[in-house]
């Protein structure tokens, strides 16, 4: 039995991206307009819409691109630069570009003059199906991901598959483990079809489908739970230990794309499953298998001397209240289970499980 879910949200998924944004325009003329990119989207995306842009008088900022420049310090350059530029609550910020973008832009646009439009073009596959939808926006802070934020829907969303080409294959692998999340959350059929997929080499035409897909996944539990009181939370699988090994790694000053470490993430998650919620082990083997195949093993070694300082890092997740540490588990696939709870010694023994899942030779 397939699970309804219905996009909600104003997201619009399209090949005709230049149409669709020369009719938003038509509703922003005469106010000022604002466009935020990066450098790589400057050169690679932004040229798409040159024609169409010229004809409107565009404020343009670039930030650079790294999770070292989703600061605090960028925040303030974006306020300065709509302050310079004549920004009220009626101008409109256009955001092309991948989820750190769109988070952090989304923040600044949201709180300037207690809010103004805006919109996001994602322009990688994580940023498609996860960042862009469902209204979170933030910046790092003090060695925490997205720590300062407001959840603030943008006024539309959209996406376009001719993005894609603009990718490595590594950026959009990223992407791929939001939407496994989104299976394993919901939807067998949906996980199952994507662990067929060659999501490097799928058509636009195909993988639209499963973009699509993902997004009525998301957007069901957003639409719901938009500010993440109750069930929203069940898209946080597979990040409690994620952002902890991404934020390890980074500590280490090694740099995995951030699906990447969902995906080591959810394979520690689901052998938690496994202890806490009785999800079968040959599931949690199989599909952990199947995540190693497409994600590969972890980028250093951990060893027992870092568990202090995953741990910490773990008890630092804002998605934690207070002292209780806060796990999205499985009980079957497709069967989540929020506010889970877990022991010091089951969550070391979930990293020991993948651990033992993946396997390299160097050490910090």
């Amino acid at each position: 039995m397939i699970k309804e879910a219905k996009i909600q949200s104003d997201v619009i998924i399209t090949n005709q991206i230049v149409d669709e944004i020369r009719k938003l325009l038509k509703q922003y003329e005469n106010r000022s307009i604002f466009v935020f990119t990066d450098i790589n989207t400057t050169k690679f995306c932004l040229p798409i819409f040159s024609d169409l842009f010229k004809t409107y008088p565009i404020s343009y900022f670039e930030m650079e691109p790294g999770e070292e420049n989703k600061s605090m310090e960028t925040v303030v350059d974006m306020w300065n630069f709509f302050g310079d530029n004549g920004a009220d609550r009626k101008s409109l910020v256009i955001q092309i570009g991948g989820g750190l973008l769109t988070d952090i832009g989304g923040f600044a646009a949201s709180t300037f003059k207690r809010g103004m439009d805006f919109v996001n073009i994602p322009t990688t596959l994580l940023s498609q199906v996860d960042a862009s939808v469902g209204g979170k926006t933030g910046f790092n802070f003090n060695g925490l991901k997205n720590e300062i934020g407001v959840i603030r829907q943008p006024n539309r969303v959209f996406i376009d598959p001719i993005f894609l080409k603009t990718l490595e294959s590594n950026h959009i692998i990223s992407g791929y483990a939001e939407m496994l999340k989104h299976g394993f959350i919901f939807d067998k059929k949906h996980l199952d079809l994507l662990l067929q997929t060659d999501i490097v080499q799928i058509d636009s035409q195909d993988v639209s489908s499963l973009i699509k897909r993902s997004i009525e996944i998301k957007d069901h539990f957003v639409h719901i739970d938009p500010n993440e009181k109750g069930i929203r939370k069940a898209l946080n699988f597979g990040h409690t230990i994620g952002h902890s090994l991404e934020s390890f790694f980074i500590s280490n000053h090694v740099h995995p794309q951030h699906g990447y470490a969902v995906a080591w993430g959810m394979i520690a998650e689901l052998y938690l499953s496994y202890l806490r919620k009785e999800l079968p082990l040959s599931q949690v083997d199989h599909y952990s298998n199947e995540i190693i195949k497409h994600f590969g093993d972890l980028p250093i070694k951990i060893e027992k001397k870092h568990y202090d300082t995953l741990l910490q890092w773990i008890s630092k997740d804002k998605k934690n209240e207070g002292k209780k540490i806060n796990f999205t588990l499985l009980s079957e696939i497709g069967k989540y289970s929020i506010n889970e709870d877990a022991t010091q010694e089951e969550i070391l023994d979930s990293i020991e499980f993948l651990i033992q899942k993946t396997a390299n030779n160097d050490e910090i």
